[in-house]
């Protein structure tokens, strides 16, 4: 894949964003803002992000014409996921402005960095949150472009003086293979976008083509989970629970907290956000933390002050009948480490799961793997597929995907949700999905909260 290595962003004064609410994108748009640059953008939508984009100076329209937006702009960054009937993206396209995709944008940004890109089908946004505050915490003031909100930085986008940079290396639209990375970390390797790849094949294949990007005295950072799909050649390092380099021993998993040594070292490290998939997590932070010379008593350090992500476990309320969490996960594999680190943090609790499908695609192709996920929980209410970027596909439907689950399930819409969670008696309350799921979130606080 050719990348626009032609092209700078020096003469840039104004810069329009088509779908500038998405986590990445809005990332990128605040890393323009911190540089006095006019930016100008549309989503479909208004959100926190929008909302916290215009407070800092974006111009945003949420209609999609052109009469409410105009069209002189220095270049024009786009994400794949806007759709391909948006009247604004064919205006953009049929004219001369210079449009780049927001990978081709991430990718002319930090040229220039020793890149830090953390790959995988899981785990990216935790990850590489983790590693900017650890990096950061330990004296090495790293930038950092996130998928999610760091709750110690109050944003997706962190400024750094440093070389350093940590970006999410993302694999959907193949957006990745545009980095020139310095340390990668590899998560996981899943099946999904099938959209994009066709097989897990071409997925697998991807992400090494990926891994070849490394330079010869670049650093390989690897789950033990991902061991046997990808060939690994120069520095390289594993981390896991039983195998590789890094290992986490000693593990105590407790409702308020985590503890753990790194081959039964002298270090303990305390993890105040739940999960044992996030003591994973933990330990490939601490791995690009070792590469980079750090000690362990300064990473423990950074890791018992790290505060989490939002909506990524986040703990919404709890008193002594209800715990109610928050989560983005949107795949079989992310809902089954969820449900699973909830049974073994809150053993013996009755667990209500309120799940948005995210994409028509995803839920067609992985269905019977969101059908097993969903049944560790006690009962489950679905809500409508949230579509994205997708049109909707024949047959593809909540109540499809209800047929295939053997625990209670309520198919409902988002208006009936409060109602229908006032009949429920559940002890543990969990919102699941990476649509629109998360405007519920204050309203369901507030029923248990504020109850009338």
């Amino acid at each position: 894949m050719k990348k626009p290595n032609e092209m700078t962003l020096d003469h840039i004064r104004s810069v329009f964003f088509l779908g500038i609410g998405g986590i990445g994108m809005s990332a990128i748009a605040r890393y323009f803002l911190s540089k006095k640059i006019k930016v100008s953008g549309y989503d479909k939508t208004e959100t926190d992000l929008t909302i916290e984009l215009s407070h800092l100076g974006a111009q945003i329209t949420y209609t999609d014409d052109l009469v409410s937006t105009k069209t002189d702009y220095d270049i024009i960054i786009y994400t794949p996921a806007i759709p391909k009937d948006s009247i604004l993206l064919n205006y953009f396209q049929f004219h001369s402005t210079p449009m780049i995709k927001r990978s081709e944008a991430l990718e002319i940004i930090t040229r220039n960095k020793k890149t830090i890109a953390v790959a995988g089908s899981h785990g990216k946004t935790t990850v590489s949150t983790m590693i900017a505050h650890l990096l950061r915490e330990c004296g090495i003031d790293a930038s950092a472009f996130l998928g999610g909100i760091s709750v110690n930085f109050n944003s997706n986008y962190v400024y750094g003086e440093s070389e350093y940079v940590v970006v999410e290396a993302d694999e959907y639209d193949k957006s990745f293979l545009r980095l020139s990375p310095n340390i990668i970390v590899l998560t996981s390797i899943d099946t999904d976008h099938l959209d994009i790849y066709g097989s897990r094949e071409h997925i697998v294949s991807t992400f090494q083509e990926f891994l070849d990007l490394l330079p010869s005295n670049g650093n390989l950072i690897f789950s033990e989970n991902v061991q046997d799909q990808i060939t690994v050649a120069g520095k390289k390092s594993q981390y896991g629970f039983s195998l590789g380099e890094i290992q986490a021993t000693n593990v105590q998993v407790l409702p308020t907290h985590s503890t753990f040594t790194i081959n039964h070292g002298s270090v303990t490290f305390k993890l105040n956000y739940n999960g044992r998939h996030n003591i994973e997590n933990v330990l490939a932070a601490v791995s690009v933390g070792k590469t980079l010379g750090l000690s362990e008593e300064a990473m423990s350090h950074a890791i018992a002050t790290f505060r989490g992500i939002k909506r990524r476990f986040e703990l919404i309320y709890q008193d002594e009948d209800i715990t109610f969490i928050d989560d983005y996960a949107h795949h079989p594999t992310e809902i089954e480490a969820l449900l699973s680190s909830v049974r073994e943090i809150y053993p013996g609790q009755r667990i209500l799961s309120i799940f948005q499908p995210h994409l028509f695609s995803r839920t067609k192709d992985l269905a019977d793997d969101f059908a097993a996920a969903l049944d560790l929980s006690d009962e489950i209410i679905l809500l409508p597929v949230y579509p994205a970027r997708e049109l909707p596909i024949a047959g593809i439907t909540s109540d499809w995907l209800s047929k295939k689950l053997h625990k209670p399930v309520f198919v409902v819409e988002k208006t009936a949700i409060l109602s229908v969670l006032k009949a429920r008696s559940c002890t543990i309350i969990l919102t699941i999905g990476a649509g629109d799921i998360s405007t519920l979130v204050p309203k369901i606080k507030k029923q248990y909260s504020e109850p009338s």
